[in-house]
């Protein structure tokens, strides 16, 4: 399982996608993102995850998250990407 960090903004994006990515290799078939402890965030936390995925789909694994927070989900909404991350 990969997991999101407390904090996810611009400034961390790329770090935080590069660590994601890496760890992606070791991950099976079936990869979950936990985002539980995520607590500050901005829009580029929605721009991880939907990068994840499209790494996820080129390496032909399945994508899904779980406790991703409300606001997030709000957020996916709003941008109408919600169905592109799926709960685990």
């Amino acid at each position: 399982m990969l997991s999101l960090p407390a904090t996810l903004t611009q400034n961390d994006a790329s770090a935080c996608l590069e660590q994601l990515t890496a760890g992606l290799r070791s991950e099976a078939a079936q990869v979950v993102v936990d985002a539980a402890r995520l607590r500050s965030f901005d829009t580029s936390a929605l721009a991880v995850l939907l990068a994840l995925r499209r790494e996820c789909a080129r390496a032909g694994k399945h994508f899904t998250v779980q406790g991703l927070p409300q606001r997030l989900r709000d957020l996916a909404s709003l941008y109408g990407v919600e169905s592109l991350l799926p709960s685990a």
